[in-house]
């Protein structure tokens, strides 16, 4: 797994819960003052001394505040989120089709892919087993998903096309909706490639962390040379096929950038434009938390300093939507999207509910991330999917049962932090996203008063 530090469960549970009120959070735009009620994520409009009035509650204690937001009519009699999850059908699955990598990236959690052990593809066998029990869970007119991660998916390319093609007609053949995506460093991407995931509809993230230079010093080739101009000269023929119409019954091509933020952003804006200039449908930041090289990782006043960043990228991303304008900046989008859904979650994602990773050898574990960790075994394709580990593992980390989480006003939107993170490195990042959501909570508003026909 690298030489990241695990940081015990029970250590977690010791840490001091936040302080503040737990059932609401209040916060002012230039058209008054409002709250979020944490169950449910709803946002409502309150008067002026709410705030003073929640702050004397949560000193008497959470059933204070229930009582207070009860008078304001603003509970419902059922709660959003239980304390139990019902185990969902396993509805998609990542293959780690390739556990080996052609890039040398600093922080890797994967160690080049292959998770410390020798380099490997996973074979056609494996591949077709693991769709074939996937689509056998779906029932007719469902919808199931197959992501093809690594390691570089692409070094196994002829596994990876042969898979999708198996997959979308056995889907069709049982009236199931069928999506794929892919991850990739686009460094071995070739015009075939394009066709192919561009016939098939695929949603295809790119691994790039910005201009040259930048880049280059984080993702170098095994041989120490620098990949952007590779990945920048195979770029423009799949950017393009974004344009063409789609195959009936199949969504169109959409082509996003990750970026992995490391403690040598340090213009992260600049970063934004650059990618969103070369035509990516949309451009995401993803901290640097658990890395096999420490100097990458992010430490708490890094945090500090990439929010006062993310805030910079999400004021431009306000003013260009207030003007009409795109500006896909996915971070941002996905947060407006969320807030106004109400999205509430007691998990901050699908790992070891209804969805698993899938090694190269046919194990399956909470999420791609937890490729051969034991931590996260969830079965194998041999012995089936392990439900009474996939039951304890939803149950342990609800976010209910986690500490400080289960006292924070921002528990039903962040979900308790990525798994992975937080087992390897501890919860180093809650005032980090509580500053990202607390930002995000007044653009929202902002957005919704000045343009609802956008959130319509």
């Amino acid at each position: 797994m690298g030489s990241v530090t695990t940081v015990p469960l029970a250590s977690l549970k010791r840490r001091r819960a936040f302080e503040g009120p737990t059932e609401a959070h209040c916060f002012s735009t230039p058209h008054g003052t409002h709250a979020l009620l944490v169950d449910g994520s709803r946002v409502y409009d309150v008067p002026g001394d709410f705030e003073s009035r929640l702050q004397a509650a949560a000193r008497e204690g959470r059933a204070a505040e229930r009582d207070l937001i009860s008078a304001f009519g603003l509970l419902d009699a059922e709660p959003a989120i239980g304390e139990h999850i019902a185990l969902p059908t396993v509805n998609a699955l990542a293959l780690a089709v390739s556990e080996h990598c052609n890039l040398a990236c600093g922080y890797c959690y994967a160690d080049g892919g292959s998770f410390g052990s020798e380099p490997r593809h996973m074979p056609w066998e494996v591949a077709k087993a693991a769709v074939d029990g996937l689509l056998e869970r779906v029932s007719e007119g469902g919808s199931a998903s197959l992501a093809f991660l690594g390691g570089e998916p692409l070094l196994n390319r002829s596994v990876l096309r042969r898979t999708t093609l198996h997959a979308a007609a056995l889907a069709a053949q049982r009236g199931i909706a069928m999506r794929f995506a892919l991850t990739t460093n686009a460094t071995v991407l070739n015009a075939d490639d394009v066709d192919f995931l561009a016939q098939h509809g695929f949603a295809v993230t790119v691994s790039i962390d910005g201009e040259k230079e930048l880049h280059d010093a984080l993702r170098p080739t095994r041989g120490g040379t620098g990949s952007y101009e590779r990945i920048v000269a195979r770029l423009s023929s799949l950017l393009a096929a974004q344009k063409r119409k789609p195959v009936a019954g199949r969504p169109p091509l959409q082509v996003s950038a990750r970026v992995t933020v490391t403690p040598r952003h340090t213009a992260l804006r600049a970063t934004l434009e650059h990618l969103i200039g070369l035509g990516f449908h949309s451009v995401g930041f993803s901290p640097s938390l658990s890395s096999r090289d420490p100097a990458l990782q992010l430490s708490a006043g890094e945090l500090e300093a990439l929010l006062a960043q993310m805030i910079e990228c999400a004021e431009a991303f306000e003013a260009h939507t207030l003007r009409g304008q795109p500006y896909p900046f996915s971070n941002m989008l996905a947060m407006v999207q969320e807030l106004h859904r109400g999205t509430h979650r007691p998990l901050p994602c699908g790992a070891g509910a209804g969805y698993l990773g899938v090694s190269a050898e046919g194990d399956y574990s909470a999420c791609h991330r937890f490729v051969g960790d034991p931590r996260a075994a969830m079965g194998s394709l041999l012995q089936g999917i392990d439900d009474a580990a996939r039951a304890e593992w939803l149950a342990q980390r609800h976010v209910d049962t986690q500490e400080p989480c289960r006292s924070c006003w921002a528990r039903y939107l962040c979900g308790g932090g990525c798994h992975h993170e937080v087992l390897n490195r501890g919860r180093v990042a809650c005032d980090f996203i509580r500053g990202w959501l607390g930002h995000g909570l007044g653009a929202y508003v902002r957005i919704a008063e000045a343009r609802p026909e956008l959130l319509a």
